[in-house]
């Protein structure tokens, strides 16, 4: 093979490798004699097909994968000479047609990663704000709990619906008077005041008694997930068939018990260790922040386009999503045009970060065990359907650049939590209040009690989730790729999100009244993953 670069500006490298027909022809001749005594023809005992008739049969397919396999190998050869470290994959193309029986030229193009000056990592010092987990937030919970374990008894049939009753019905959706799929249902309960339904719908349901049938009339939110629903006007023929009024839940021992626990104090022995976890979880939030605000201000070196690139098309396809679900698609979408640099900016920096932790953590010793990598990918095939794991599983195995996807987040706090270990870290109690307004805050800065904080968005903030893992899906033909390296992951950079209430799998016709339905009412194809939560 002959190797010739064309091009090595900045972090660009170009070269083009000549595979020589001769080494085409004896990989094909090799795999010949492998799979001859395994090929069946008419005429011939099994095993005994001559080679030059398995190539004629066979000989353009051997000769599709001969060449993949040259390609394959030759830049693979290539890296390793050159000392080249790849930042994305390499993109390789054939120089020209080739035709069987000659020579094959490829053109590899690649971006490398860039030579990270030593991280500056002496005189980190942080401040730790932690919020104790009290008996007042202990008991929030617990009266929360309560709330939801809300026990209901029929009420008398004269009985008027009021605030926190439970009204069972039964219900038929129309719009422009023709029924709509999932606009109808039987014995449905809604609590009047949870919101669960479409803005005006439980209002409606005010004042109605067992046996009464009302017409409700609400019109569909403009950024309903169902697109032929959204904004439209409907009416709903609704049918009372109980009122039942809910009791007060006494929190003790038995409430307890009817948890499945043996007493109240292990309930709230357990809410405790939750909200400790919670809180726990925002400190280290505020405190990985600070830290990476730190790392960027001391340091500043050229990134790989292609890696900003990558990460800004991925920050952008998802705001765009989220602009398409505002009550203005078009003003949302023209606010975000006007972004567009400060989130380009963004990218650099999470990838400038990204590199510069790896840099910190190869430096340091810092790494992700064989045994902390299988339970990854055995969690993280976890959100797939049974079916479709062992697939999955194969995929992260055979491609290095979905292994180090995965393994990036796992790297990445540890090696934060070896820079915790490095910094001189002084500890301050606050409420729970004010450690969020430091999260949101633009310099992190807890707001006194008597004056607010600036208010503005830090660029953390503004950033969407952090990519995931590729999913299980049929891995495509191989192509020629570099060994991933973790230098080429990203920094995931997230502002906290308050945890959403866990929402009831609503079935079809419920589905069709959810005040915040996303999408029609259908079973998933295959099961959800569950993300995990990345940290600032």
């Amino acid at each position: 093979m002959q190797t010739v670069e064309t091009l090595n500006e900045g972090l660009k490298r170009a070269y083009t490798l000549t595979i020589t027909a001769k080494d085409i022809d004896a990989r094909v001749d090799a795999e010949v004699k492998r799979v001859a005594p395994q090929v069946r023809m008419p005429g011939f005992r099994p095993g005994k097909v001559p080679a030059n008739l398995v190539r004629k049969m066979h000989g353009e397919a051997l000769a599709a994968d001969a060449l993949n396999n040259s390609i394959q190998e030759g830049i693979q050869t290539l890296i390793a000479e050159k000392k080249l470290r790849p930042a994305m994959a390499p993109s390789v193309e054939l120089d020209g047609e080739y035709k069987p029986g000659g020579d094959a030229a490829v053109k590899v193009a690649l971006e490398v990663l860039p030579d990270v000056p030593a991280p500056s990592i002496d005189g980190l010092a942080l401040e730790r704000l932690t919020v104790p987990a009290d008996d007042a937030a202990v008991d929030a919970q617990l009266n929360q709990l309560a709330s939801q374990q809300k026990r209901f008894e029929d009420a008398p049939k004269t009985r008027k619906a009021a605030e926190g009753d439970l009204v069972v019905m039964d219900f038929v959706g129309t719009v422009d008077g023709v029924a709509f799929d999932g606009g109808t249902g039987t014995d449905m309960s809604i609590e009047i005041g949870s919101g669960r339904l479409i803005p005006g719908f439980e209002e409606q349901l005010k004042g109605v008694k067992v046996g009464e049938e009302r017409t409700v009339k609400v019109t569909f939110p403009a950024d309903y997930g169902v697109d032929t629903l959204s904004g439209k006007d409907a009416e709903f023929a609704v049918k009372v068939t109980a009122v039942r009024v809910g009791g007060e839940t006494k929190v003790d021992d038995e409430f307890a018990k009817s948890l499945g626990l043996e007493s109240l104090e292990q309930l709230r022995g357990l809410i405790k260790g939750q909200i400790e976890q919670e809180l726990n979880g925002l400190t280290r939030t505020y405190m990985k922040r600070k830290l990476l605000d730190q790392l960027a201000a001391n340091h500043d070196f050229d990134v790989p386009p292609s890696m900003v690139e990558a990460e800004f098309n991925q920050i952008w396809q998802q705001l765009v999503h989220e602009a398409g679900h505002e009550a203005d698609k078009d003003a949302a979408l023209a606010e975000l045009e006007v972004e567009k640099d400060d989130y380009r900016a963004i990218a650099v920096r999470r990838v400038r970060l990204g590199l510069l932790l790896s840099e910190i953590g190869q430096a340091n010793g810092v790494t992700v065990s064989d045994q902390e990598m299988n339970r990854l990918i055995a969690q993280a095939a976890q959100q797939y359907n049974p079916s479709d794991r062992e697939r999955f599983v194969q995929y992260i195995r055979q491609e290095p650049m979905a292994a180090a996807q995965l393994r990036a987040p796992l790297f990445e706090d540890k090696v934060v939590d070896f820079l915790f270990g490095k910094a001189e870290i002084t500890d301050r109690e606050v409420t729970r209040e004010e450690l969020e307004a430091a999260i949101e805050s633009e310099d992190g800065a807890v707001p006194h009690v008597h004056g607010p904080g600036c208010g503005h968005d830090h660029d953390h903030d503004e950033k969407p989730a952090a990519k995931k893992a590729a999913p299980a899906k049929k891995a495509p033909a191989k192509k020629a790729a570099a060994k991933a390296e973790p230098e080429a992951e990203t920094v995931t950079e997230e502002a906290p999100k308050k945890k959403a209430p866990a929402k009831k799998k609503a079935e079809p016709a419920e589905a069709a009244l959810a005040a915040d339905a996303d999408q029609p009412a259908a079973a998933p194809k295959k099961k959800a993953p569950t993300k995990k939560k990345t940290e600032a």
